[in-house]
């Protein structure tokens, strides 16, 4: 269901009970609401005043109220209709066909689990809302337009939350290295194995509060009784969450996956997620790795955390879409930016627009990596770092090879115990590589933010 389905349906429904249809405003009115502007935005996307728009929409939710026979505002008009949708589809159809505003899986009853399937997958009797298809609100995910091939990071993912029952997964890395992207793809996969699904994005860091009544009303939407916490839902249900851009929670100017002043609560509560027994799967999106994930990983909790990095040579996918030229330079371009895809795709728009398409002519100098529209990308990352970090990741980017940290440098302005403490969070950012060198560990600085520190 599709949100002009959704629309149409509420407009049917109150066509129904009053004999008026919706009209352009109202409809405007409700959509802006399902996407959570502000009256003053819906205002200006239909041309009328702030406070026309606040009048109609006052009297919409009185009429919407009425013929639901619920309390319905602008706050929980989204999550009510979305429910009653659902329900009215469901009990005139004898299926449950779940739909959500900006659908990126379209779930039916032939996605469902055979009756055996379903019985070792769930432990509910047969006609139990946990055995009828998904639930599933992807509202506040991004649609995927494009995947590359990520075959290895998706069987480990799968691994850990089919076979290995991980309660708490954690996904970071660079933003645009497509951590949201391999996640879609995961539910595209792995769907008929839950009894819920959904994706919030934490992009305007709200409180836990605020976080689990979400959850809560996502859950409500089934016919069973309301419960008291998410992990009471947890185990009584199979659920999967995923929650995006998870960095935003966390303090800029400080260690790595340190939270803001008032999120702490966050921490205990992926802990709880983590150490409690139940069946369900939390997904954290996250450009940096929390800290307290490495201690639930070292005590054997289930725990995981995938460090997701660049393509490597399926990246040759992006350069073939773009139609560059000089296939046999292809693999030198991806070298210089990492596999990265946001990265490869904005260097190919600069390919064109410099050099009409050509590699060659682009990679004519041999040494000088350009940067260009990726350098606001950079910023943004080391805008993050605290001091320490600043300190460590200048030295790490004067340095010509890999190095042994084992003994800080004469010339350091960080202790031993400073610069290790640095580069660990830096390695949390995916900011720094660790490889094997002489059978020691050395580490060195990403060559694309090393050009960027060294170009300032």
């Amino acid at each position: 269901m599709t949100t002009e389905e959704l629309l149409h349906w509420t407009d049917d429904v109150v066509f129904t009970k009053t004999g008026k249809r919706l009209d352009s405003v109202q409809t405007a009115i409700l959509e802006g609401a399902w996407q959570r502007l502000k009256y003053e935005e819906i205002a200006r996307t239909c041309h009328r005043s702030k406070s026309h728009v606040k009048n109609i929409a006052s009297e919409l939710w009185q009429t919407i109220s009425d013929v639901l026979g619920e309390d319905i505002n602008k706050m929980n008009v989204r999550s009510i209709l979305e429910r009653k949708a659902l329900s009215n589809i469901y009990n005139n159809n004898g299926s449950q066909i779940v739909g959500y505003i900006n659908s990126h899986i379209n779930i039916c009853s032939e996605k469902r689990q055979d009756a055996e399937d379903t019985k070792e997958r769930s432990p509910f009797p047969p006609d139990s809302p946990q055995n009828q298809s998904p639930i599933i609100d992807l509202t506040d995910a991004p649609e995927l337009t494009s995947f590359y091939d990520r075959t290895s990071e998706l069987s480990t993912l799968k691994q850990w939350i089919l076979q290995a029952h991980t309660r708490l997964i954690t996904v970071y890395g660079l933003s645009g290295i497509g951590k949201s992207a391999i996640a879609l793809k995961l539910i595209e996969q792995i769907q008929t194995e839950f009894d819920y699904i959904i994706w919030l994005s934490l992009t305007n860091t709200p409180t836990l509060l605020s976080l689990q009544t979400e959850l809560k009303q996502f859950f409500g939407r089934s016919p069973q009784p309301p419960l008291p916490t998410i992990i009471d839902y947890f185990r009584s249900s199979r659920c999967l969450v995923i929650l995006d851009d998870v960095q935003n929670i966390f303090s800029s100017s400080q260690l790595a996956g340190q939270y803001l002043t008032g999120y702490e609560d966050y921490g205990k509560f992926f802990k709880q997620i983590a150490t409690s027994s139940h069946q369900s799967c939390l997904i954290l999106l996250s450009w940096e790795k929390p800290r307290e994930i490495t201690a639930l990983e070292a005590l054997n909790r289930p725990a995981r955390t995938l460090h997701l990095k660049g393509l490597g040579e399926q990246a040759a996918e992006i350069i073939r879409e773009k139609g560059l030229a000089d296939e046999e330079k292809w693999s030198d371009l991806i070298a210089f930016y990492q596999g990265h895809p946001s990265w490869l795709n904005i260097i190919a728009a600069t390919i064109w627009e410099l050099f009409d398409g050509s590699v060659s002519l682009f990679l004519a100098d041999g040494t000088d990596l350009f940067l260009g529209d990726l350098e606001p990308l950079l910023e943004s990352h080391l805008e993050r770092l605290s001091d320490s970090e600043k300190k460590a990741f200048y030295w790490l980017a004067s340095q010509d090879d890999a190095v042994d940290i084992s003994h800080a440098p004469a010339d350091s302005e960080l202790s031993r115990s400073q610069l290790w403490q640095a580069i660990q969070s830096l390695a949390r950012r995916g900011l720094v590589q660790k490889m094997l060198v002489g059978g020691r560990s050395q580490f060195q600085i990403n060559p694309v933010f090393k050009e960027y520190i060294q170009s300032k």
